[in-house]
C-alpha cells in the first residue's frame, strides 16, 4: 500500500507537461471550506503555490491562507503559553519533590512546546522543504484528470469514498486510499473505467516489518517493529501514478472530490525489501488514453497498467 508519498504541488509542472489548466473553482471551495472551519489536509506546498497570485481567483485564494494561517498561528501562540505555564508548574513541583504526575506533564508539555514552535516556524516559512509536499492518507494533492477533452487539475482527498456510498465509509475502510488491481472490478466497479486520475509523484513510502526488511526470522527478534522506508525510481524521473477518483455528493453535505492510487504486485526489489504490494506508474504516452477510459474496453485499461514505467526502486529508511 502506499502510505505516504512525496507529490509535485507545483501547477505549473502540469502546465508544462500536459498544457493543463486548474480548476480554480475547485480549489477555491476546498479553501474556502477550510476557512469555515472544516477539517481539510493540504499540504503546505500545495498553498505555497498561490504565494504570488496572478488572477483574481489566485488572489481570493491566497487571501483565504493569509486569514486560515494567521487565525492557527494566534491558536499556536495561546497553546504556547498554556504549554509553558504547564512546565513550569511542573518543574516547581520537582523541585521539591520528584513524582511521576509531574514528571510526566513535564515532558508532555516539553513535547507540545516543541510541535508548536515547529508549526509557527513553517507558517512563516518561505524557503521550500521536502516534507511540504509530502502527503498520507487524507491529505489534499493535485489529480490530473481530463474533462471535455482538456487536461484539468483538481484538488482532491487521498482517501476515496466512492459516490452512492455512507460517509462512514471513511472509518469502515480505512485503506481506500489505494485501490488494488485485483480488485478494480469489485469494489472499484463505480470508478473503473469511469473516472480516472493520474498523481506526479517523485518518491513513496511504505511501513514494512523490520523483520522481513531484514530477511530474519520474527523470532530472532525480541519485538518485531515497522520502519518506514522511502522508495525512489532509481533514473530520477517523475512517476505518472494511475489513479481513481470520484465525486461524492449527499443531501445537506458539500461535495468531496478524493481519489486512490492503484496498486498492484510489487517488483523484485520491493519485495525484498519487505513490502508486498507496489503503486503503478503508467508510461507517459499511455496518460491520454488511461484518462480518457471506456468501460466497454476495460482490457485496455488493464493493458495500460500492464505497459507500466519499471523503473528499479532504491531504498532507505525514511527520515
Amino acid at each position: 500500500m502506499c502510505y505516504s508519498a512525496q507529490i509535485h504541488a507545483d501547477y505549473r509542472r502540469y502546465v508544462r507537461t500536459f498544457g493543463a489548466h486548474m480548476d480554480i473553482a475547485e480549489f477555491a471551495r476546498l479553501y474556502f471550506e477550510r476557512a469555515e472551519g472544516s477539517k481539510a489536509k493540504i499540504p503546505k506546498a500545495l498553498d505555497d503555490f498561490f504565494r504570488d497570485p496572478q488572477t483574481d481567483g489566485e488572489r481570493e485564494i491566497r487571501q483565504l491562507i493569509t486569514g486560515f494561517n494567521a487565525e492557527q498561528a494566534t491558536k499556536l501562540e495561546q497553546e504556547l503559553f498554556k504549554q509553558r505555564a504547564r512546565l513550569a508548574d511542573a518543574e516547581r513541583t520537582l523541585q521539591s519533590k520528584v513524582t511521576r504526575a509531574a514528571t510526566e506533564s513535564k515532558r508532555i508539555a516539553t513535547d507540545k512546546i516543541e510541535a508548536s514552535l515547529r508549526r509557527i516556524e513553517d507558517i512563516n516559512r518561505t524557503e521550500s522543504k521536502p516534507r511540504d509536499s509530502r502527503i498520507f492518507p487524507g491529505h489534499y494533492a493535485p489529480v490530473l484528470v481530463m474533462n471535455n477533452g482538456e487536461y484539468v487539475v483538481k484538488p482532491m482527498r487521498y482517501q476515496c469514498r466512492i459516490v452512492g456510498k455512507p460517509a462512514n465509509y471513511d472509518v469502515k475502510y480505512p485503506g481506500t486510499y489505494n485501490a488494488r488491481r485485483d480488485n478494480l472490478e469489485g469494489f472499484w466497479k463505480p470508478c473503473f473505467g469511469h473516472m480516472h486520475g493520474v498523481m506526479l509523484v517523485d518518491v513513496f513510502y511504505e511501513n514494512v516489518s523490520k523483520a522481513k526488511m531484514e530477511g530474519t526470522l520474527l523470532e530472532t527478534h525480541q519485538k518485531d517493529e515497522n520502519v518506514v522506508l522511502e522508495f525512489r525510481p532509481s533514473n530520477g524521473q517523475v512517476m505518472h501514478v494511475a489513479c481513481l477518483w470520484s465525486r461524492w455528493s449527499a443531501p445537506g453535505e458539500p461535495d468531496l472530490l478524493s481519489f486512490a492510487a492503484i496498486t498492484d504486485e510489487p517488483p523484485p526489489e520491493i519485495a525484498a525489501a519487505g513490502h508486498d504490494r507496489c503503486i503503478v506508474p503508467i508510461k507517459r504516452e499511455n496518460i491520454e488514453a488511461w484518462l480518457n477510459p471506456k468501460v466497454s474496453n476495460l482490457q485496455a485499461m488493464y493493458a495500460i497498467l500492464d505497459d507500466r514505467d519499471r523503473p528499479y526502486y532504491e531504498h532507505r529508511l525514511a527520515a
